[in-house]
């Protein structure tokens, strides 16, 4: 309880000088201010604003995104503790009952021993009284420090909130050039990205369409073989022309005879 009272401080959360520094903006120079303050007071208020001052060349969307998570992170540590309190809250009656009960039990155990000793009927009266007072006693200062701090925390997340806000308005209204530029920056980046795919979406696919034509010429080199069969069966046909020049041979044998006879004749 003391510890979270000490770290829930309102000073130590939102500083006033953070604050008055925050409502203070009127230009685009009260930003480095902002900045330095923010540096030499530490706390959640002030990590925040650098977070979105470092962002302030990102889309107004995207930077407000970002400044919620890092909030609810802040909120989170805020709420370190709570979570033991509220627990105490539920268990500190039921240890006092059960130390009721005990009380009984006892109580009860003496009568049916002695039914004339009325020290050990008093004295588990007592217990149980006592175990009953001790579990109040833990849940209800828990109860009133949990609720307490949980509204606390709850009111200062409504203040870092409107705080935020602020500042988020007077960044993106008094400095739209910068943004603007990178905004700019950021499409061109895109374009060239996508040209770029777009080249090497062409070059792939003109990869995959060039052996479309090796298959074509590969058909005349398969033709080229039938050509080459063709050719030996000319070779085979020419052996006739050879065979009808051996009977001329043979009929220019035949002269000679013819010309003894003509001798032979003119002997005669």
């Amino acid at each position: 309880i003391i510890e979270r009272g000490l770290a829930l401080r309102w000073h130590k959360v939102i500083p006033p000088e953070v604050e008055s520094a925050v409502q203070a903006i009127k230009s685009a120079n009260d930003f480095p201010m902002l900045q330095q303050i923010c540096q030499t007071i530490p706390s959640p208020l002030s990590r925040l604003l650098l977070l979105a001052f470092e962002h302030r060349h990102w889309p107004k969307a995207e930077n407000i995104e970002t400044l919620q998570t890092q909030a609810r992170h802040e909120i989170g540590k805020l709420e370190r503790g709570l979570v033991i309190l509220e627990i105490v809250v539920g268990i500190a009656p039921l240890l006092g009952l059960v130390g009721t009960i005990y009380g009984l039990i006892l109580l009860f155990g003496g009568l049916g021993q002695a039914l004339n000793e009325n020290s050990q009927v008093a004295a588990g009266i007592a217990l149980a009284l006592r175990a009953t007072l001790l579990g109040l006693l833990t849940a209800i200062p828990a109860l009133i420090a949990w609720s307490y701090y949980n509204k606390k925390v709850e009111s200062i997340g409504v203040e870092l909130e409107t705080l935020c806000d602020l500042f988020m308005r007077r960044l993106y209204r008094h400095a739209p050039a910068d943004t603007d530029v990178i905004v700019e920056k950021v499409e061109k980046l895109e374009k060239v990205s996508e040209k770029v795919e777009k080249a090497k979406v062409d070059q792939v696919s003109e990869k995959v369409e060039k052996p479309q034509p090796k298959a074509e010429k590969a058909q005349p080199k398969a033709e080229k073989p039938a050509e080459k069969l063709e050719k030996p069966l000319d070779r085979a046909e020419k052996p006739p022309e050879k065979a009808e020049k051996v009977p001329e041979k043979i009929e220019k044998a035949d002269k000679p005879e013819e010309k003894a006879a003509k001798t032979e004749s003119k002997k005669v």
